[in-house]
C-alpha cells in the first residue's frame, strides 16, 4: 500500500475526537496578515508549517522543517535568487527552498556532481486567497502535486470594508469537540449568560427548520430569538440564517432590509489537543460602525467563555468518558460526526461525498 493511500485510509478510520479531515481547505488568517517579505511558523493539523508572502506578493505555505538537520525554516529568511525568484533560506546551513518546495541551493556543496538538488523537497501546501482571507489546502497525500479540485468557500455578507472585529483564541481541545460546541444550540444561557445576551431564566422553546448544504447544514432564515438583545441595535425586522460546513466553519448572516451583518467563525486544528478559533465580523449597517467597540468586546467575551468551557471539558476528557447525547438538542452534534465520517470514507473510497443530513425541524429550549 502506498504511503498516501495509508494516510487516506487512516483518516477515514479516525473516530470522534481523533484525526483530522484532509483534502480540504483550512483558514490560516486574513490576507492582510501575510505581509510581503515576511514568514511565520505555525502548527497545522499537528505538522509544522511556514506561511508567508514573497516580496512580489505571492502567498505560500511550506513544511517548516529542513530535511538536512531539521531546523525550522521559519527561523530563516526570504532571499532573491539569481533568476529573480524568491527562496526560503534555512538558518542552519543556508539551504534554500523555492515556494514550490524544491531545493534551489546547497551552499556547502563543492560540486553537485550527480546530485539533482531539485529532487530534495519540503512539502508544499497550496494557498488561495478569497474575500480578504487566506486558506491552505491540506491533501491526504503529502507528496501530492495535484491542484485543489475546488476553490475555498465564499460567504455572503462580506461587506462594509474591513471587518468590524477580528478575534482569535486557542481552545485546549480536539477540533471535533470545538465543532460540537460551535453547533450546540443550548449552551448559550449557561456559558454565555450576561445581562446583554441571555440567561437561564430567559430560556424558551425554539423550533427551527434545517436543510443540508454543501458539506454541512443550514438553519434556515428566521427571526432572531427574543432573548438575543443585541439584534435590537439594528432596528427594523432582522432575519438570520446560520450555516455550518466542514472542516469547521460556522457563519451567521443577518439581513435588515438591504443591510447585512456576517459573523464568521473558523476552527483550525493546531494539534490533537488544541484548536484555533477565529471570529470575524463584517457589516455595512450604519449602527455597526458606531457599535464596533461593543462588537469587538462581545466577540472576545464570547470566545473567552468558550475557552474556559473547553478547559473544563479537557479535564473531563482526560478520563476518556462515554457521551450521553439526547435528541434534538444534540442532533447538530451528531450531524457533525456523520459528516466527518462520510468525508473520510468518501475520500478513502474515491467517490463523491454524500451529505448524510436530511431536511427536518428541530426543537429545543435555550
Amino acid at each position: 500500500m502506498a504511503e498516501g493511500d495509508a494516510r487516506v485510509r487512516s483518516s477515514a478510520r479516525a473516530g470522534f475526537g481523533r484525526g483530522f479531515l484532509t483534502d480540504i481547505w483550512y483558514f490560516v488568517g486574513l490576507s492582510a496578515d501575510l505581509r510581503p517579505g515576511r514568514i511565520e511558523g505555525r502548527e497545522l493539523l499537528g505538522e509544522r508549517v511556514v506561511v508567508g508572502r514573497t516580496r512580489s506578493g505571492e502567498a505560500f505555505a511550506l513544511g517548516d522543517i529542513c530535511p538536512h538537520r531539521a531546523a525550522l525554516l521559519s527561523g530563516g529568511r526570504l532571499r532573491a535568487e539569481a533568476d529573480g525568484a524568491e527562496a526560503l533560506e534555512c538558518p542552519y546551513h543556508g539551504w534554500r527552498f523555492g515556494i514550490d518546495g524544491a531545493c534551489r541551493a546547497i551552499p556547502s556543496l563543492a560540486s553537485a556532481g550527480d546530485l539533482d538538488i531539485a529532487r530534495i523537497r519540503v512539502r508544499r501546501y497550496p494557498v488561495a486567497e478569497s474575500q480578504g482571507m487566506a486558506f491552505v489546502w491540506v491533501a491526504a497525500d503529502p507528496r501530492s502535486e495535484v491542484a485543489p479540485p475546488e476553490p475555498p468557500p465564499r460567504f455572503e455578507g462580506v461587506v462594509g470594508g474591513a471587518p468590524k472585529a477580528v478575534v482569535g483564541m486557542d481552545f485546549e481541545v480536539h477540533v471535533d469537540h470545538a465543532c460540537v460546541m460551535l453547533v450546540d444550540p443550548s449552551h448559550a444561557p449557561f456559558v454565555h449568560a450576561q445581562w446583554w445576551w441571555r440567561s437561564v431564566g430567559s430560556q424558551h422553546l425554539k423550533s427551527k427548520r434545517f436543510a443540508p448544504v454543501e458539506a454541512g447544514f443550514v438553519m434556515e432564515r428566521h427571526a432572531p430569538s427574543r432573548n438575543s438583545r443585541p439584534y435590537a441595535l439594528f432596528g427594523g425586522a432582522p432575519m438570520t440564517e446560520i450555516t455550518f460546513r466542514l472542516p469547521g466553519v460556522r457563519w451567521e448572516h443577518v439581513s435588515v432590509g438591504a443591510r447585512q451583518l456576517l459573523s464568521l467563525a473558523f476552527l483550525t486544528p493546531v494539534s490533537e489537543t488544541r484548536t484555533r478559533m477565529t471570529q470575524i465580523i463584517w457589516s455595512d449597517h450604519p449602527m455597526a460602525g458606531l457599535a464596533a467597540p461593543f462588537i469587538r468586546y462581545g466577540a472576545r467575551r464570547f470566545l473567552e467563555q468558550d475557552r474556559e468551557l473547553c478547559r473544563l471539558q479537557a479535564e473531563g476528557l482526560k478520563r476518556n468518558p462515554a457521551y450521553l447525547w439526547i435528541d434534538d438538542a444534540d442532533r447538530q452534534a451528531r450531524w457533525y460526526v456523520a459528516l466527518k465520517r462520510e468525508w473520510g470514507e468518501s475520500r478513502a473510497e474515491r467517490r463523491p461525498f454524500v451529505n448524510p443530513v436530511e431536511p427536518t425541524t428541530l426543537s429545543w429550549r435555550s
